[in-house]
């Protein structure tokens, strides 16, 4: 599965919705959610872009809402839930105007689902995901989105990390959405798969129509068109159809451009027939490219082939429609080889410096090796037992086949010669036969040997009432195959090699392992170095680089390059296919090295057949179909001669036809069965228990024992006596390797068959008739044998089982039995003395305190319930509740009885607790039952005798100890107080301010630096050391990640809760699933002690008999509390409405009163602030479970259930940990930090003491330095509670706790956490004080005014209308983030030649801000059709941006800034010392705060991207930044821009900045002289020159004239 992330941008806004997908998978029931929150996104590229992140999952969109007008979107929004199979997962953004959302793609993200669950906590939490484009391989990054993805699974838990500081989270390259091992700077690259060709096709077609067509018309082309289709990283990609071919050729490629390496890692390859109606697929295969490729030093990129890949899928037979089309799909595991697929995959690491140009589709033909060889497979059918019944009454046959050979629907055609046959790599089908002609001698003859690949068919014969078994006693039937198939033996040698090193390294004894490493790898290095020489024919470069990393390192051999297919056995009735087992081609791959022979190669294995597809799960899927002994043997023809080798001695090769080897002699046995005892065992009927019994099944023989009712933990304690069971073989194997014996466990009902619980196998140990029957091998050790129902567990069986051999003076030889040995008739033979356990006599107490939560029977409420203990046949009866509902407890609370148990703990039998309802008229109804199949918890072990008089030794010691502890703990505060005296002072003057959140949010960023500390180690040590001690000053709370209970082992120290379980269970592994069966839960306790007991116990002062090992517990009289819960927050909720947000309110139920917030309901939040307490008065026991449900509110309907929390208040109430009210860490009297117990901590403390026997509390006059009072020491002994000897125990802090909610419509997956602690005061004992106000915080009102005075060096966009020259026509804009619709502007300086812009104006912005979470809150309305408002919290970030105005089109963006007004650099004090470093070395740089330092100014730097993605400085912003509460502002307002009150002053702009229109004189003067002004002297010039020479050419003729003529 995989996951993208896309960024789009829009103007049209939709809002969040949810999306719930199922699909299929090959587990019905698995189901997965899948949680992702997109945060905000970074650096995205591209100019004053509206962005919009969608999320895409398989087929399925989800948008986040559209943020205008920025290149950091902050959302915190998007939630996605789905239960999946096979889909993708991918982010992406994209840009654009349209109102149909067409947008511009700017990046991408794709992910692997599979990636993240494998993730620790199964979730990437605050990480940034790196945008790509594949279109755009040369630009690089593209942006980055931070977001959260969670992958939850039933049952798992997972924990929401605290949050980080923001900024380390800001650090976006440390810390990226990257599997570890990826590194963060990836390249692009090519993956080239090569499509060759195919072999093998079905000779079908799954289209109707094309069936129809050949019915009428009588085509005899090929009814298939394949065609080859590739999906890769959410990428697909297809080949051109060929039509009417069964043996397709393509010689194309597909090629995929992806970042290498790929975060997807599977790759899809599917054969599929087109269709005109629906393509239909043939044949799937998966390749995992991380196991073509090494990522170490002297790794390798994914390289695969020219090799065959095998596909697997459905049966092939002719049928309309496929019931198991999913098989082909890749849906499971195929039951059928369907086509193999000659491809290859290469990688090549693109440069994108350099423009390249694609690849065609079409490749040469690289050479692959068709040489084949003939292989030979013989199989032989030793036995066939436990058929199952159904299939029973007709005759049965076995049929074998190796890809298509052997089949006998559309098994390889007939070649035209023996020498086609040899080259092309194809069989031939015959009729089938038993073996004949195949000794030694005339092995080499050809023409004499037929293939035979199925048995004859034969009758099968009664068993017992469920199976049969086919007679198959002196004659074997035999298969025999030939196929043609290239010799890549190599692979499946080397696989066989690295199994079996592993096995002998899992089983080498630890101080033996090096040993074995060494000697391992010495002989592996020499090996493959041999084999390195040798098979150079048909290797690929895969094959290379697995050659060399195997021999360089160890590394698992699953050969991803195909080459024999498996072997599939199919159990046929009446024509049907009706069951078969696929057997590994390697696993029975024959070789001349004994390390390469495959295990199974030569030897009697037992196969279960099984049901094929859908059909194999579920209650139809558990039950065997037939058990087969096979004896498989596969390997090159020539090499056939030792074919017979691996079977059992004594049997013989029959020469006459039809007719299978014979056995020559044969071993009779005796098996005895010695069924002990089960346990946990699967609940079948609907009572919650089963009636069990076992039947046991060992060669063709079955016997059953007796039925024990109602129980799931039955205690046979029989012995099952198989007599005169013949085995074929010589006696030597038989005792080295016996049979398998097969158990299974049965439900008995009285109408009906029997129900199957689960199965179990073990192996008997082998006793011939000349061995001693002694120890060490005899008489056998009971053993568990782990039950098994499908996939999941059902219990475990204590059995033993020896197989012991007759010999010639028969049974007389053998053990003795007591008692007659015809177990039809007679009576149950016991389990013998030297194999039962040896007993011990034991007593158990048990302690019964009440019953809780009893479900109606029968529609009829429980009334007079008891308990009834039971324990290896003996029990004690509790005493009868007289009316439940006035009080659920027991009046005597302790009874005992001795019963003889094993003196071996791990043998000890299961105690069983039935909870009884006592009705009228003698009737007793089973409300429900409980069976503890551990009571090692339960053993009672006495105190040492060395702590046992601490009492009197050293109590005043331990509390003195601890006084001047604390006095040296005060003397070190006052130092510290001394030292550090200013920093003192100010906090002093700030404790009026301080409140619960403010220890709250000191503990949370306590804890979270404790943790960043211990995984970082020495980083940042400082900084932790500031936080504690500053958490220290305020008094810190503990907050637990999880629910209280874990920490506290569920506070069953001495109370434990037993669930009481009824019904049916259900077939899914899940334990979620149990909770429907929950019926009522029993809380006591058990305690369990050899006798005699030490009578120092019984002496102690104070002993009570009647209570036995209970000593000093409470009375379980009813008593009224007060319940204080205090609700802080819930983080993570799961989303309720179609907008993809909830409304979440908090309803409280104890008993019968209920408690609901409706009206304070949140509107549009998924992590809501309650503060909230509630107070409720209840009794215990009648009102003890506490129920805190998270609500969703509807306008229109009934409110939705979020999810849910239950607290057992009862145990935490009389648990020792003292669970009532929290010990805080500090005794104040007033303040923030108030003392809540009603207690002070010397009461307390002398209450414990008491409790515990201890003598005091006594104070001594304390030391050197004088404690100020008693209570301050009694509260530091409290803290240490723990150490004190015997009777001391961990107190509860003060603290918070986070819980799962979790909803009954999706058991086992967290839909949220909620944070919340609970007080609870007696009511007999004085009344508390007022609860806590932990009322969220109100967020505080500022006001931001931020005075823009000028610009510099902005770019010049725009050329002058009549001159040509860069101008620009500047105006500066800015906003909160979050308020962008408040945006405010300058006014516009025109024509600025030199980017100059002068300005003198003043933006205000009024905001809400909390302090402790550093973000501004807004309240407002999604849209116009929203109910109400929403709240935002949105990071304090100031954005200001430069614009170029222009009349008659959009205004040009130019560049921009944003500031985080918690840290942001120190601005410039000049335009030139303004650089673009300071937005490059941002965190290098010291940062300032507005919040504390109120007011700066200086110059900050414009950037924005330039086409190479790179960042460019575009302006110089002088601008100061004022920040003032709401009253100082209100006390010194201000206008907005140049106005009143305050106004500033109007900006020296130059003439040039006005407006042509306005003084048309004074801008032509300026434009044209200032540029022109030496132009226009030059042509003033120039033409005054001409006007004298016109007059001096107009007067010279009059001139010249007068002085001729002297006038």
């Amino acid at each position: 599965m995989m996951m993208a992330l896309l960024l789009v941008s829009s103007l049209w806004e939709q809002s969040q919705r949810v999306l719930t997908f199922r699909a299929r998978c090959d587990d019905p029931n698995a189901s997965h959610q899948i949680s992702i929150t997109v945060i905000e996104a970074r650096q995205l590229v591209g100019l004053n872009m509206d962005p919009v992140v969608c999320v895409e999952i398989g087929d399925d969109k989800k948008y986040t809402s559209m943020k205008e007008s920025t290149n950091c979107p902050y959302y915190n929004e998007v939630s996605v839930s789905f239960i999946f199979h096979l889909f993708s997962l991918s982010h992406q953004v994209i840009h654009s105007k349209n109102l149909l959302r067409s947008g511009t793609l700017v990046g991408t993200f794709k992910l692997d689902v599979g990636t993240v669950y494998s993730q620790p906590e199964h979730q990437f939490y605050h990480k940034w995901a790196i945008l790509s484009d594949p279109d755009d391989i040369t630009a690089g990054c593209k942006g980055y989105i931070k977001c959260d993805i969670a992958v939850v699974g039933k049952g798992d838990n997972i924990k929401t990390p605290h949050k980080a500081n923001e900024t380390d989270e800001d650090d976006i390259e440390g810390n990226l959405l990257l599997p570890e091992g990826v590194p963060s700077e990836r390249q692009w690259a090519r993956f080239y798969v090569r499509i060759y060709r195919a072999e093998g096709l079905p000779k079908m077609n799954t289209s109707i129509m094309a069936n129809v067509k050949k019915a009428f018309i009588g085509e005899n082309r090929d009814l298939v068109d394949p065609y080859v289709q590739v999906q890769f990283a959410g990428q697909k990609g297809k080949t051109s159809v060929q039509k009417s071919s069964y043996e397709p050729i393509w010689n194309e490629q597909i090629i995929f451009t992806e970042m290498f390496p790929p975060l997807c890692k599977r790759m899809k390859v599917q054969i599929r027939d087109s269709d005109k109606v629906n393509d239909v697929a043939i044949g799937t295969h998966f390749i995992d490219l991380r196991k073509i490729s090494n990522d170490g030093d002297k790794g390798f990129l994914p390289t695969l082939g020219p090799a065959w890949v095998n596909m697997y899928g459905s049966t092939r037979q002719y049928t309309l429609m496929d019931e198991h089309q999913d098989l082909n799909e890749g849906l499971g595991e195929g039951v059928s080889f369907r086509a193999r697929l000659l491809i290859s995959v290469a990688v090549e690491i693109l440069d994108t410096s350099s423009n390249e140009i694609m690849s065609s589709t079409e490749v040469q033909m690289e050479p692959v090796s068709n040489i084949s060889e003939e292989f030979f497979l013989f199989g032989s059918f030793l036995e066939a037992t436990m058929i199952d019944r159904k299939i029973g009454d007709k005759a049965i046959n076995f049929e074998v086949t190796i890809g298509n050979y052997g089949n006998q629907i559309d098994g390889v055609s007939k070649p035209s010669s023996a020498k086609k046959k040899k080259k092309d790599g194809e069989g031939e089908e015959e009729e089938s036969e038993l073996i004949q002609n195949s000794s030694e001698d005339e092995a080499d003859e050809d023409g004499d040997l037929v293939s035979v690949s199925s048995t004859p068919l034969m009758k099968p014969v009664i068993t017992d009432r469920n199976y049969f078994h086919l007679p198959y006693f002196e004659k074997k039937p035999c298969i025999y195959i030939k196929s043609w198939w290239q010799d890549q033996r190599r692979r499946l040698y080397n696989s066989n090699m690295m199994d079996k090193i592993a096995d002998k390294l899992v089983s080498a004894p630890r101080f033996r392992f090096t040993y074995y490493l060494l000697e391992i790898s010495s002989v592996l290095c020499l090996k493959c170095e041999a084999y390195s020489y040798m098979f150079q024919a048909g290797r690929t470069k895969l094959d290379r680089e697995r050659l060399k990393s195997f021999i360089l390192m160890f590394i698992h051999f699953v050969q991803p390059q195909h080459s024999i297919p498996d072997v599939f056995i199919w159990m046929m009735s009446n024509g049907k296919r009706i069951a078969y087992a696929r057997i590994p081609s390697k696993d029975i791959l024959y070789s001349i090295v004994d390390e390469e022979m495959g295990k199974d190669c030569g030897k009697v294995k037992a196969v279960f057949l099984r049901l094929p597809g859908k059909k194999g799960f579920g209650p139809a899927g558990w039950t065997v179909q037939a058990k087969l002994e096979m004896y498989l043997w596969l390997g090159l023809n020539k090499q056939r001669k030792d074919f017979l080798s691996g079977l059992p001695n004594g049997f013989e090769e029959i020469k006459a036809a039809r007719s299978g080897p014979e056995l020559l002699y044969k071993q009779v046995f005796q098996l005895r069965a010695h069924m002990y005892q089960a346990r946990s065992l699967f609940a079948a009927d609907s009572s919650g228990l089963s009636d069990p019994f076992a039947r046991v099944f060992f060669s063709t023989h079955s016997q059953v024992t007796e039925v024990l009712s109602e129980t799931l933990c039955p205690t046979w304690d029989q012995l099952l006596v198989f007599d005169d069971v013949e085995l074929f073989g010589e006696a030597s194997e038989l005792r080295d390797d016996p049979p398998i014996i097969v158990v299974e466990i049965y439900d008995q009902d009285t109408v009906g068959k029997a129900e199957f619980i689960g199965r179990t196998f073990a192996k008997p140990i082998t006793k011939m008739c000349d061995e001693h029957y002694g120890p060490p091998r005899f008489p056998p050790q009971l053993e568990y044998y782990q039950i098994y129902r499908g996939n999941s567990t059902a219990g475990d069986l204590l059995a033993a089982f020896e197989l012991l051999q007759i010999g010639q003076a028969g049974r007389a030889d053998l053990p003795p039995i007591e008692g007659p040995t015809d177990s039809e008739r007679g009576p149950i033979l016991p389990v013998p003395l030297g194999i039962r356990p040896v007993l011990s006599r034991y007593r158990i107490e048990v302690l019964f305190w009440g019953l809780r939560d009893l479900k109606r029977i029968n529609l009829a409420q429980v009334d007079r319930p008891r308990v009834d203990i039971e324990c290896a046949g003996r029990g004690v009866q509790s005493a009868l509740i007289q009316n439940y509902k006035k009080n659920p407890n027991f009046s005597t609370l302790v009874k005992w009885f001795e019963v003889d148990l094993p003196e071996n703990e791990l043998l000890h039998p299961p105690l069983n607790i039935r909870v009884v309802d006592c009705r009228a008229f003698g009737r007793y109804i089973l409300v429900g039952s409980h069976a503890v199949t551990s009571l090692r918890r339960f053993i009672y072990s006495p105190p040492n005798k060395a702590s046992n008089n601490w009492a009197t030794a050293g109590t005043n010691v331990q509390l003195k100890e601890t006084n001047e502890e604390e006095n040296d703990k005060d003397k070190t505060k006052k130092k510290k107080k001394k030292k550090k005296g200013e920093v003192e002072e100010e906090e002093e003057t700030d404790e009026s301010m301080l409140d619960w959140w403010s220890k709250y949010f000191a503990s949370i960023e306590t804890l979270m630096e404790v943790l960043h500390y211990s995984c970082t180690h020495a980083h940042k040590f400082t900084s932790t050391h500031t936080c504690i001690s500053t958490c220290m000053c305020l008094c810190p709370i503990q907050v637990y990640n999880k629910e209280l209970e874990s920490e506290y082992g569920n506070f069953e120290d001495w109370l434990h809760t037993f669930n009481l379980y009824r019904g049916k269970a259900g077939d899914d592994d899940e334990t979620a699933l149990d909770d429907d069966r929950i019926v009522g839960r029993f809380k006591g306790s058990l305690c369990m002690y050899k006798l005699p007991l030490s009578e120092e116990f019984t002496k102690e002062a104070g002993f009570d008999p009647n209570m036995g090992m209970f000593q000093s517990i409470p009375h379980n009289d009813p008593i009224n509390v007060l319940v204080r819960v205090y609700v802080v927050r819930a983080t993570d909720l799961h989303p309720a409405d179609i907008n993809g947000k909830a409304d979440p309110y908090v309803v409280i139920k104890l008993g019968k009163s209920e408690v609901k917030d409706k009206e304070n309901y949140i509107s549009k939040q998924l992590n809501p602030v309650f503060g909230k307490s509630f107070d409720i008065e209840a009794t215990f026991p009648m009102e003890s479970m506490l129920t805190v449900s998270v609500y969703d509110w509807d306008l229109v309907g009934t409110d939705d259930l979020i999810g849910e929390t239950k607290i057992d208040l009862e145990n935490r109430f009389y648990s020792k940990h003292r669970a009532t009210c929290g010990i805080a860490s500090n005794y104040s009297v007033h303040g923030y930090n108030v003392w809540r117990d009603p207690m002070k901590p010397g009461q307390i403390l002398a209450k414990l003491c008491k409790e515990g026997k201890v003598d005091g509390p006594h104070y001594g006059p304390g030391g050197k330095v004088k404690v100020q009072t008693e209570e301050h020491l009694a509260l530091t002994v409290l803290k240490h509670w723990e150490e004190i000897p015997r009777a001391g125990c961990r107190l509860i802090p003060e603290h918070v706790e986070t819980r799962p909610l979790l909803n009954p419509d999706k058991p086992g997956i967290e839909q949220g956490r909620i944070e919340m602690w609970v007080d609870m005061f007696p009511m007999d004992m004085p009344a508390p004080g007022p609860a806590i106000d932990i009322s969220p915080r109100k967020p505080k009102s500022f006001e931001l005014r931020v005075i823009i005075w000028n610009t510099d060096d902005v770019i010049l966009e725009d050329d002058a209308f009549m001159t040509g020259e860069k101008m620009s026509d500047i105006y500066v804009r800015g906003w909160l983030k979050g308020q962008q619709e408040d945006k405010q502007d300058t006014d516009v300086h025109y024509h600025s030649l030199t980017g100059e812009g002068n300005f003198n104006w003043r933006f205000v912005f009024p905001f809400d801000y909390l302090m402790a979470e550093e973000k501004i809150v807004i309240s407002k309305k999604e849209s116009m059709f929203s109910w109400d408002e929403t709240e935002y919290k949105i990071p304090a970030r100031l954005t200001l941006q430069v614009w170029d105005a222009d009349h008659f089109s959009a205004d040009d963006f130019l560049g921009a800034i944003e500031l985080d007004l918690n840290r942001f650099p120190r601005g410039a004090k000049t335009a030139k010392q303004c650089s673009i470093d300071m937005i490059r070395n941002e965190q290098e740089l010291p940062t300032i705060s507005i919040f504390k330092q109120k007011r700066v100014k200086g110059w900050w730097p414009f950037v924005a991207r330039d086409e190479n993605d790179e960042m460019e400085l575009t302006g110089k912003v002088e601008a100061e930044l004022h920040l003032l509460t709401a009253e100082e502002a209100e006390k010194s307002p201000v206008g907005l821009g140049r106005n009143e009150p305050d106004p500033l002053e109007k900006p020296n702009r130059p003439d040039t900045s006005l407006m042509w229109f306005l003084s048309p004189l004074k801008s032509i003067r300026y434009f044209i002289w200032h540029n022109y002004r030496w132009l226009i002297l030059k042509v003033l010039g120039l033409l005054l020159l001409l006007l004298m020479l016109g007059l001096f050419l107009y007067s010279i003729p009059g001139y010249l004239v007068k002085k001729m003529l002297g006038a």
